[in-house]
């Protein structure tokens, strides 16, 4: 079709449009709403390096829960908001598990702050039945908690404290103190409803079971004075690290490690007895097994199976001869056994 039409085919153009033959489609615009009154403070670029950041807080808080838990445990950055603090409080539960966290920095340009820490009631009530050697199945509790209960959460809030403060300490020196807990959302009252919060969620999931968020609110004002710090720090490339001191690195934690002291154990065989009989046992007794002498027997190192060997003596003195390397799970399941017993 010609960029320009002639005035015959205007003609025809608009009389096909006046008698319905020809549809006139309008142009649909992508209308995006503003709100004025909240004009939002921070970028796309600077909400990505604040998601770096709290990445990396949602893996080392990932390794405490698993080995405080000895389950799975899987945390993800879910999304980072910019809204009002009243909106931020309204949406909390009336019984809830909140953290107050003390932000000191270091460099006396920036001001002290508080943010807040929110963790969901199953999570909660999971991590005290887990701590207290309970399966976890106790967590969907409607009930406030416990003074003993809280005292156990705030040791967990101060480690997981710890760990906000190391993730931080990559961009700023700074220090980050656990304060106290709050059960009740109705009553907390740290920021101005109007003051701007930046709110970072992270989706929690425990054992394969319990799923819950732990939501971070961080003031605006903190964020704009110290935000400078994090676009330097992820806008530079990274620094190609020397291989002769990353090798040196390596042979001292290797040493290090070798140096350790490991407790190893060999187990022949088990035998399950009453109290009774146990009580009754004498000096010179023999207690009969269902295991040859001349069978394999399992050779631990901090508890867990490692090698399996064969009895013998060298010089007057007993002694075991290695086999194999633990692989199969008829050994993995003798190994549970043993757990089990001891």
């Amino acid at each position: 079709m010609p960029e320009q039409l002639s005035q015959s085919q205007i003609d025809a153009l608009l009389k096909k449009m006046a008698s319905g033959e020809e549809n006139v489609q309008e142009e649909k615009r992508k209308i995006r709403e503003y709100d004025f009154k909240s004009p939002k403070k921070f970028t796309k670029e600077q909400f990505k390096a604040l998601d770096s950041l709290h990445e990396t807080f949602a893996r080392m808080l990932s390794s405490y829960f698993s080995g405080l838990l000895r389950t799975v445990c899987e945390i993800e950055v879910m999304e980072l908001e910019e809204q009002r603090y009243y909106e931020y409080n309204n949406a909390l539960p009336d019984t809830a598990l909140i953290g107050l966290v003390d932000v000191l920095p270091a460099n006396k340009h920036y001001d002290n702050t508080t943010m807040i820490l929110d963790l969901s009631t199953t999570v909660g009530f999971y991590l005290i039945d887990r701590v207290l050697g309970g399966p976890g199945t106790g967590y969907n509790l409607n009930r406030d908690y416990t003074d003993i209960e809280i005292s156990i959460l705030s040791n967990v809030f101060e480690k997981v404290t710890q760990r906000l403060e190391e993730t931080w300490q990559n961009n700023l020196p700074i220090a980050i103190q656990s304060r106290e807990i709050q059960t009740n959302a109705r009553l907390l009252q740290v920021f101005a409803p109007e003051d701007v919060v930046v709110i970072v969620i992270l989706r929690v999931k425990l054992g394969g079971r319990v799923e819950g968020n732990l939501t971070l609110c961080i003031p605006a004002e903190f964020l704009e004075q110290v935000n400078h710090t994090f676009g330097l720090r992820y806008a530079r490339p990274s620094k190609k690290q020397d291989p002769h001191r990353e090798q040196a690195k390596k042979r001292i934690i290797l040493e290090n490690v070798c140096e350790s002291d490991m407790d190893i154990r060999v187990i022949f065989d088990q035998l399950q007895l009453e109290l009774r009989e146990i009580m009754q046992l004498q000096p010179d007794d023999v207690i009969p097994l269902g295991k040859k002498v001349g069978s394999d027997v399992l050779v631990t190192v901090g508890k867990i199976p490692w090698f399996t060997a064969k009895l013998g003596q060298t010089k007057k003195k007993k002694a075991i001869r290695l086999n194999d390397i633990v692989t199969n799970g008829e050994e993995v399941v003798q190994w549970e056994k043993i757990e089990a017993s001891s």
